[in-house]
């Protein structure tokens, strides 16, 4: 076992390693957490013996995305690290070429949903729920993000969690589409790791070049966008509307 932080790596012998996220009370995403998702998705992709990952949190919630009491008070530099943060840790997500499979136990809200939107195979107990909040955050959704939930979305589920900003059940995710199976607490990990275990045995070039073929488009937009923010001065991500509409949330 190994902890670099908020993520614990667990390897075992069958080629299954599992991620878990704990960086209480809500695995907020900060620009470190993401770098340091990011650094690990890299030397997961590198070490041949990992054949399929597994990611879940210690947590009640899995994820409950930026936290807003830190975020309202973001100048310029700290918005461009969290959005670079995001770029990097979901595209790295979105572009693994192994076996990714979601165990979600909790809220995975905002930019939490999107570990889950990049998973291969995604399974959820029923204390689960998802969302994509920012339209109550008063931010619009950054460049790489938004590729990834049109890819991983129906248009009519894209409509409804971002635009009107409310989560939903697992039971309504598993009839949309958004999670694949639905299991008792008590069993999430396991299966998790059994479901895992079978993609392992995949042959592993076949499946990255497979996975590559499904999400090619998508990952040449966010890979486009990318060197494009590079060679432009930044951008503010907030505008007039995004504080006031944190601090009515903070309440």
């Amino acid at each position: 076992m190994k902890t670099q932080n908020w993520l614990t790596r667990e390897d075992d012998m069958s080629g299954v390693t599992r991620i878990t996220l704990s960086s209480p009370p809500v695995n907020a995403l900060t620009a470190d957490n993401l770098a340091l998702l990011t650094n690990l998705m890299a030397d997961l992709e590198a070490d041949s013996a990992v054949r399929a990952v597994v990611l879940a949190s210690a947590l009640p919630v899995f994820s409950a995305g930026l936290n807003l009491k830190d975020a309202v008070d973001f100048d310029l530099q700290a918005q461009t690290a969290v959005v670079d943060g995001m770029d990097q840790a979901f595209g790295a997500l979105f572009s693994f070429p192994k076996p990714l499979i979601a165990a979600v136990s909790g809220a995975a809200i905002a930019g939490g949903l999107f570990p889950v939107l990049c998973a291969d195979y995604r399974i959820a107990t029923a204390k689960a729920k998802f969302g994509l909040a920012e339209v109550k955050v008063g931010v619009t959704m950054p460049f790489c993000p938004m590729e990834i939930a049109r890819a991983a979305l129906s248009p009519n589920d894209l409509r409804r969690l971002m635009q009107r900003g409310a989560a939903i059940s697992a039971d309504k995710a598993l009839a949309s589409g958004l999670i694949d199976e639905l299991v008792e607490p008590g069993a999430l990990l396991s299966h998790a790791h059994s479901v895992a275990a079978e993609y392992a045995e995949l042959p592993p070039r076949t499946y990255a070049e497979i996975k590559m073929q499904v999400r090619a488009e998508a990952i040449e937009r966010i890979e486009k966008n990318r060197a494009h923010r590079q060679s432009t001065p930044a951008l503010a991500w907030f505008s007039p509307e995004t504080r006031p509409a944190m601090r009515n949330l903070i309440g």
